[in-house]
């Protein structure tokens, strides 16, 4: 065996599972001769031993005149990764693994020079290396190479790398502390792939004391929801709400499990239960916007209008007009529809086409004259720095209440965070000084720059997708909202023939005094078009009907 096979060997099995490593990578053999790599790579020929002293000449460098071989400088390599000092070992071992003398060994060195960079904390570059390994093929790292690969692409939250690894493997041939994340992100795929029942199995196959447990099972949950398995997601939900006991009312685990309860009882149309859960969602969190105006939807199959109404008000406020929410004046207006207020229900239609044609149109004459993908993701930077940055909204094409609906997408929200690693990784690789201008630090800053190119072009997709959606969701408003006014009209004309006849009722809401209302010790103040934020999520309709 050559020289390079054992130092490599014994490396790896250092790294694997941390056994001692000067067996066999000394400069000699078990046998105790001398196994040396000659200058090209070539092994020179055994010298037999004669039992006679040979005299001694001196050491005839084997290239160059600096006498450090190829090997030589291997082994140098191999034991500064041994030291832990990796901002040294990586550029020599990158040097190394292009050289044509270690064409069998390439894989095995790259392998090392990829857990070297994870090290560093430079996982892109890494997953490089491994990505090799496992495309290679033949060589027995694939399996570690591949288990390397899913954890620094768990750390970049990269989704294709990840997809790429599992793809690429039996689940059996990972180590079991490594299974969690292979069932977790399978379990991932299979749910984007709209297949909710392997999806839960999966995620309820990964270990109690998994750092992914409580995510699985919070997906899990979600899983037999979209399987319409409410009962049985629950007791999942209750669970995880339960192990949160102690956490502030803001924790986002406990947070979300409340809002996956409110769902589940939702889609049992157990309104009232529905009702409660949406209400214990704390008022300073980001998913309490959503819970309010899901909860409108509970309270207008539970007939709770007032409730319904009251919730509209907050949403409705100059607090969230950046918000895209069509579908919430739709809901008004049908509540006013059925408690016969139709001179609201045309103000809310009217406020619907004045506030969203607009926006209708702008999405589709950008979709129609704008195809690059790149222009989609300038576009939705810009909305990206406008919201990190609290700064004036000017300058788009979009308008913003789309884009900023766009940015909570989960796909784009994980590009966008995938851009910061790929961002921290150059500034890290940066800071390492020689190492950035060595050929591996060009290397990887090339790397680096193309995969933000990729990676926009993927964003600009993905927004350009999501845009199709929104304008098809939109052209189904606006239709919905038809619906609405013909129905209004409907309702007048009954109303007008009940006048005609003389079967006109007083409308309760045409008493100006409202004393009639005050009750359980709340206070009214008349509402002048003002609102004022301590304010939201308390504002009460004490309208009636007007039907009766």
């Amino acid at each position: 065996m050559r020289k390079s096979n054992l130092i490599l060997i014994g490396l790896c099995l250092t790294l694997m599972t941390g056994e001692a490593y000067a067996q066999s990578s000394g400069s000699r053999g078990k046998s105790g001769r001398v196994i040396r790599p000659g200058a090209g790579g070539k092994q020179n020929v055994k010298r037999p031993n004669t039992g006679t002293a040979r005299p001694s000449r001196p050491a005839r460098p084997a290239t160059g005149r600096s006498g450090v071989t190829p090997a030589n400088q291997l082994t140098q390599a191999l034991q500064l990764v041994r030291a832990g000092q990796h901002l040294q070992a990586a550029p020599q071992l990158y040097s190394l693994s292009r050289r044509p003398e270690f064409t069998s060994e390439r894989m095995q060195i790259k392998y090392i020079l990829g857990v070297s960079l994870m090290e560093l904390k430079l996982y892109q570059i890494a997953a490089f290396q491994f990505v090799d390994v496992v495309r290679r093929g033949d060589s027995k790292y694939v399996r570690q190479a591949l288990e390397k690969l899913s954890i620094v692409a768990d750390q970049l939250g990269d989704d294709t790398l990840l997809n790429y690894a599992i793809s690429k493997v039996r689940v059996d041939e990972f180590p079991p502390n490594q299974k969690d994340i292979v069932y977790y992100r399978l379990g991932e795929i299979r749910q984007k792939n709209r297949n909710p029942t392997e999806a839960e199995q999966l995620f309820g196959r990964v270990t109690q004391n998994s750092r992914y447990y409580q995510a699985a099972q919070y997906r899990r949950g979600t899983a037999l929801l979209e399987g319409n398995r409410p009962k049985e997601a629950i007791p999942i939900f209750e669970d995880i709400l339960n192990s949160r006991a102690g956490a502030p009312v803001t924790d986002l685990t406990k947070v979300q499990a409340q809002i996956a309860l409110a769902r589940s009882y939702y889609q049992m149309q157990d309104w009232d239960r529905a009702l409660e859960y949406y209400r214990d969602i704390p008022r300073d969190t980001e998913i309490w916007h959503d819970s309010l105006f899901e909860s409108t939807w509970a309270s207008l199959r539970a007939a709770k209008f007032r409730t319904t109404l009251s919730a509209l008000q907050s949403l409705h406020s100059a607090f969230y007009e950046d918000y895209f929410i069509p579908e919430s004046l739709l809901v008004r207006g049908i509540v006013y529809l059925y408690i016969c207020k139709f001179d609201e229900t045309d103000k809310t239609l009217n406020l619907f086409e004045k506030t969203y044609q607009p926006v209708l149109t702008s999405i589709d004459r950008y979709l129609q004259s704008v195809k690059d993908p790149i222009h989609y993701f300038n576009e939705i930077e810009r909305a990206y720095t406008i919201r990190r940055d609290r700064k004036p909204i000017m300058g788009l094409k979009v308008p913003y209440m789309v884009s900023r609906r766009i940015l909570d997408e989960g796909d784009v929200k994980r590009s966008f965070q995938y851009m910061r690693s790929l961002n921290d990784e150059r500034l890290k690789l940066e800071s390492y000084g020689g190492f950035a201008r060595s050929p591996l630090g060009v290397y990887s800053l090339k790397v680096l720059s193309n995969r933000f190119k990729n990676t926009k072009i993927a964003v600009g997709e993905m927004v350009r997708a999501h845009l199709v959606n929104i304008r098809s969701d939109m052209r189904d408003f606006f239709e919905q909202a038809s619906f609405i006014r013909y129905e209004t009209i409907n309702g007048k004309k009954e109303i007008l023939k009940k006048k005609i006849a003389g079967k006109e009722n007083e409308a309760v809401d045409d008493n100006i005094d409202r004393d009639f209302y005050i009750q359980n010790g709340f206070e009214y103040w008349p509402f002048q078009g003002e609102y004022w934020i301590d304010e939201i999520g308390n504002y009460h309709y004490l309208g009636k009907q007007n039907c009766e």
